[in-house]
């Protein structure tokens, strides 16, 4: 049934981009993409750099089975620490992104600061819970000082409009018009964006070490997908996937393999939850 609602979701947001753009541009030189001979399925193959996306056993995403997780008290709350910064919007060709030229702020995992460099979109979403796919997925991603990767992910069901993505509601549109325009790939300056919308404490969440979801694959990212599932609004999530060629609007990878990886779970309430429970 969850799969059979994913698919209606998906079906419903690629009918209504269609609505917004008749037009399918080039890709640009992409080197890999979601269907055909340019699909997951053979990025391993596309390109030497690319290798890790078919050899490598830490792979990102996954599917989340909420019965095999591990609470880990040691986990503590996620701490993040963001603010209002200029902001460049960019068609990715795989992806719509947000850019920050200034600080817009940081997320401290297991002592390590981790500053936000970007967020980008993809739709339906690539990691699952229990099997549930949802409409779309925010990866918020932060490097720290070192150059390592921590990905911070947000599911989102449609529903109400999202009070964030409103900031930039104008902005997704000019990246539309310029989508098929000699202009495509240009970015375009959003101004200031905060982000204190998604300062929101988060009581619970999963973390375990994975991948990048697209080329290069690269290994030893650590993951936090939050557990409370957003809203944002069918217009919203439309105007998301709108600027992208037909082919890269459903932009999710498939799940991959845990192959012995422990999944964490991190839940504010546990303890009361728990707490009458015999050990």
């Amino acid at each position: 049934m969850a799969t059979r609602v994913g698919n209606a979701v998906v079906f419903a947001l690629l009918l209504c981009a269609r609505f917004l753009t008749a037009l399918a541009c080039d890709n640009n030189g992409a080197k890999f993409g979601y269907t055909g001979s340019l699909g997951p399925s053979h990025w391993g193959g596309l390109s030497p750099n690319f290798s890790r996306c078919a050899d490598g056993n830490k792979q990102s995403p996954i599917n989340i089975r909420t019965d095999e997780v591990v609470y880990s008290p040691s986990l503590g709350p996620l701490r993040r620490d963001y603010a209002a910064a200029n902001a460049t919007l960019v068609d990715n060709i795989f992806n719509i992104a947000l850019r920050y030229e200034d600080t817009a702020g940081t997320v401290q995992i297991e002592g390590v600061k981790y500053t936000l460099k970007q967020m980008h979109w993809h739709s339906p979403s690539e990691h699952t819970i229990n099997g549930q796919r949802f409409a779309m997925e925010q990866h918020m991603v932060h490097y720290s000082d070192q150059g390592d990767i921590a990905v911070v992910a947000i599911l989102f069901r449609l529903g109400r409009p999202e009070p964030f993505l409103m900031q930039i509601q104008d902005k997704l549109s000019e990246l539309y018009v310029e989508a098929c325009s000699a202009e495509k790939g240009a970015p375009i300056p959003a101004g200031v964006v905060s982000l204190w919308s998604l300062r929101r404490r988060a009581n619970m969440y999963y973390r375990y070490v994975g991948s990048l979801t697209t080329p290069p694959c690269t290994e030893n990212i650590v993951w936090t997908i939050l557990g409370r599932v957003r809203e944002m609004s069918m217009e919203q999530a439309a105007a998301l996937i709108a600027p992208l060629e037909e082919g890269y609007r459903r932009n999710n990878r498939p799940t991959q393999q845990l192959n012995g990886r422990t999944v964490q779970l991190y839940n504010r309430f546990w303890k009361n939850k728990n707490k009458n429970r015999s050990p």
